[in-house]
């Protein structure tokens, strides 16, 4: 059910292969008025949730990045698109990204930010600033959990990119770290501000689909290019097919399912048990790509090309998960969700209601106008520059949001538990012949207390 987590790459290595496609992030301090220092962690005991507390509203949120690559950089456009945000320091290991970012700040009319980028550790001077309310996390996924502890312990509240951690250990790190330090930490799953999925949600949560049995979640993106890139994730990303087989990127997909079926908040995924196949897609692609003399030829990959999990929750739900990045198909994370009066499908869109007259699938147009939500409604047009088809934008908004006015957030340390701990338990169960695999309740039994996210007025 756990393993014994590996020596992370140096700080330098991580943040340089994040350069171009790192992994972003953000964290959100609160409790004081702008302008002044944060107030120290007030420590509690482990156990306290923090499943329900609010962010201490105020005027403006002060921003520090950690990782200044590519997905650090489109986050920083989207933060320096929202109002009442400002952006005070940078941290990265490659001097021409932060040069880059200081530009986008400085750009915008802002200040220029303070830089940090001596030694594989800078980003806990970063933390360390009496400035900073907010620290975005843009770096592969092994130092995760490292800067998020580091930015909570120094009072800020941490928000992390996906996967929020990569060992079930690290998974605990957080959730104690947040507990105890009274300091929020948000994994930044951005398909869970998706269009279709917050309308889904929408219509979940109307009764429109009925009693819910069942949902299919993926991430099936093929990445075989990227892999073998010299820079970016190419750098860091293809070593974790070498001593890992399971599912190693359950969020996209899982978060989103997730919130429909109310995990953490009425539900909890109790069990899994998961299998992979052969692996064969990653060493045909390099087979066929990658010169003869590469030193890339002599590697041994240890992830199945496609991995399939099964999800059983208390209440009696399934949900299967699977992730294939190495095999030439569409892109697709599934989204697919079921109940005792319809069904919802994505990849395309579509919809099944109880009592059609044909049994086909039908369009969601017809449905838009009654469920689209909220967050769309007002915000499609800013969100139409953003990342992903717009979901980086309204999750950034979202997020800022909260921390202004002093709300609960949508997403908390439990959910980025949950969400991120599919990886190693998946891992666990193939190592042990696809044998069930336990899940931890990380909200220590307070899932069964009902709470809502993503209702905005």
């Amino acid at each position: 059910m756990s393993r014994k987590p590996r020596a992370p790459l140096s700080r330098r290595e991580v943040l340089k292969s994040a350069a171009l496609a790192g992994v972003g992030a953000t964290a959100f301090g609160a409790g004081t008025p702008a302008g002044a220092a944060p107030r120290p962690p007030e420590p509690a005991a482990v156990g306290e949730s923090v499943a329900s507390m609010r962010f201490v509203p105020r005027s403006l949120v002060r921003v520090g990045l950690v990782g200044c690559g590519g997905r650090g950089q489109s986050l920083l456009r989207d933060l320096l698109g929202i109002d009442k945000t400002v952006v005070r320091a940078l941290c990265d290991v490659v001097p021409e990204r932060i040069a880059e970012a200081r530009q986008l700040v400085e750009r915008r009319g802002q200040p220029g930010p303070a830089t940090f980028a001596e030694g594989d550790h800078a980003f806990e001077e970063l933390c360390a600033r009496d400035d900073l309310d907010v620290v975005y996390i843009a770096t592969p996924w092994r130092w995760h959990v490292e800067m998020a502890v580091s930015a909570m312990k120094a009072g800020k509240h941490a928000f992390v990119e996906v996967p929020a951690a990569t060992t079930v250990e690290d998974c605990w790190n957080l959730v104690d770290t947040s507990e105890t330090t009274r300091r929020h930490c948000v994994m930044l799953e951005n398909c869970c501000y998706g269009y279709n999925e917050l309308l889904v949600l929408n219509m979940a949560r109307a009764g429109f689909f009925g009693d819910l049995s069942h949902a299919e979640a993926a991430y099936i993106h093929d990445l075989r290019k990227l892999l073998f890139e010299d820079e970016g994730e190419g750098l860091w990303r293809r070593a974790e097919h070498m001593g890992r087989d399971g599912n190693l990127y359950p969020t996209h997909g899982l978060g989103p399912v997730a919130s429909y079926l109310d995990i953490n908040r009425g539900d909890v995924f109790e069990r899994l048990v998961s299998m992979s196949s052969m692996e064969r897609s990653l060493s045909a692609y390099r087979e066929a790509n990658v010169p003869k003399d590469s030193s890339k030829q002599a590697e041994t990959y240890s992830c199945g090309d496609m991995n399939t999990t099964l999800i059983k929750t208390a209440r009696g739900r399934t949900v299967l998960l699977q992730h294939d990045v190495v095999t030439p198909r569409p892109y697709s994370r599934i989204n697919h969700l079921s109940g005792t009066k319809g069904a919802f499908r994505d990849y395309p869109p579509r919809l099944f209601q109880d009592g059609q007259a044909e049994h086909q699938w039908g369009t969601i147009e017809p449905w838009k106008a009654k469920f689209e939500h909220r967050l769309w409604t007002r915000l499609a047009k800013l969100a139409s520059e953003g990342g992903h088809g717009g979901m980086d934008y309204v999750m950034s908004w979202r997020l800022m949001q909260c921390v202004r006015e002093g709300l609960v957030p949508d997403m908390d340390v439990y959910d980025a538990a949950a969400w991120s701990a599919p990886a190693p338990l998946s891992e666990e169960s193939v190592r042990r012949g696809n044998m069930p695999v336990a899940f931890p309740d990380f909200t220590r039994g307070r899932w069964k207390e009902p709470r809502r996210g993503f209702d905005v007025a």
